[in-house]
């Protein structure tokens, strides 16, 4: 029977997890039967990246990222351009896409899930030309993701206490937003493009997201005062974002949204920097992942 040549593409900084003993946990914990396996350790921002295009263009089958929704979208950004398979080892601060689609957590099981060789297709977006799998926003959203990737603090508390700090100073924004050839003009506080429906860490901005329907909700957070934060939280931690008077979600499949100025944006938590105006559509089913 002949093997599936399997690479594994390791952040070792993600999450502030070590990672060295990775490749002795997958080889406790993969079938030997089916794998061979192989390692590749990231050693700057954009190596995930080069090693997956690397390995999309040799004989790997599945391409496995182990680490955080970033390193994610650097390896699955050459696995959609390509008829491989992704898998996913979470081991992120947040770990969005892989809560979304309930793979396990942990280390061992999400391996031992890959055994099973179970592939699906999801959707993917383009932003700009750049692919994201999972989340992309800009307002706060982008803002807070710039500041919170150079902070040593991560996970949760860390991105709550960061959040608190520059939530006092910043500014809702006006856009035009086009979706699906119907124009809006809002003022928003964040404007997030769920393909999933969280951010990581189970903060829901659009509860009833699915990651194989063709489409994209716009969730446009509305300006508010900071006596309404615990409210907007409950409701992002309870999973009622979409019942929620703050937040008003639209569904599309080509979004074009016009700004003031060149500011931040993110793409499942990888903060930049692009102009005024944005354009964002969706892949449907253009991914294979191994998943549940």
């Amino acid at each position: 029977m002949l093997k599936t040549n399997i690479l594994f593409i390791i952040n070792p900084i993600s999450g502030g997890k070590k990672k060295l003993k990775i490749p002795a946990l997958v080889d406790s914990c993969l079938d030997k039967t089916k794998f061979n396996a192989n390692y590749s350790f990231t050693e700057y921002v954009g190596h995930a990246s080069e090693l997956a295009e690397e390995a999309a263009n040799k004989n790997f089958d599945v391409i496995v990222a182990v680490g955080g929704d970033g390193t994610i979208n650097e390896v699955a950004a050459k696995v959609v351009q390509s008829d491989k398979t992704l898998g996913i080892i979470p081991l992120g601060s947040g770990n969005g896409l892989a809560r979304f689609l309930k793979m396990p957590l942990q280390t061992k099981k999400a391996i031992q899930l890959l055994n099973t060789l179970n592939v699906k297709q999801i959707d993917t977006a383009r932003l700009n030309g750049k692919p994201f799998f999972n989340m992309a926003g800009m307002g706060f959203d982008a803002q807070l993701s710039a500041v919170f990737a150079g902070n040593k603090s991560r996970g949760l508390k860390g991105y709550i206490e960061m959040g608190l700090k520059e939530m006092t100073s910043y500014k809702a924004q006006p856009y035009e937003i086009e979706i699906d050839g119907q124009t809006y003009a809002r003022k928003a506080f964040v404007i997030s493009i769920a393909n999933s429906s969280q951010y990581g860490n189970n903060v829901y901005i659009s509860p009833k997201s699915s990651i194989t329907d063709g489409l994209l909700d716009v969730c446009i957070v509305k300006p508010f005062p900071l006596y309404m934060l615990p409210r907007l939280a409950y409701h992002m931690l309870r999973a009622k974002t979409h019942r929620s008077d703050m937040v008003e979600i639209i569904r599309g499949q080509h979004i074009k949204i016009r700004r003031t100025k060149e500011d931040a944006i993110h793409l499942d938590g990888e903060p930049s920097f692009m102009g005024k105006d944005i354009d964002i559509e969706i892949l449907p089913l253009s991914l294979n992942i191994i998943t549940k």
